[in-house]
């Protein structure tokens, strides 16, 4: 993988992951979204190495983080 790919997939996952940051009025589970998008991007380029596996993991790591903020959502009413 060329060094440019890699810098320009971190750069956005940092973006991503935070994004969130400073955002009073995002919920937990939005939140967690964007946190596991931006790791699941990162995981996903590493396994991968293409385009197809960075989507693949941003996807797959923003629900699994919405899964978790709306279970902290739910028990934190």
């Amino acid at each position: 993988m060329k060094k440019s790919s890699l810098l320009i997939t971190v750069m956005v996952a940092a973006g991503l992951g935070l994004g969130g940051c400073g955002q009073p009025n995002l919920s937990n589970t939005q939140e967690k979204a964007l946190i596991g998008a931006a790791g699941g991007a990162l995981v996903g380029q590493a396994i991968g190495g293409n385009t197809k596996g960075t989507l693949i993991g941003a996807a797959a790591g923003a629900v699994a983080g919405a899964a978790y903020g709306h279970y902290q959502d739910t028990n934190n009413e």
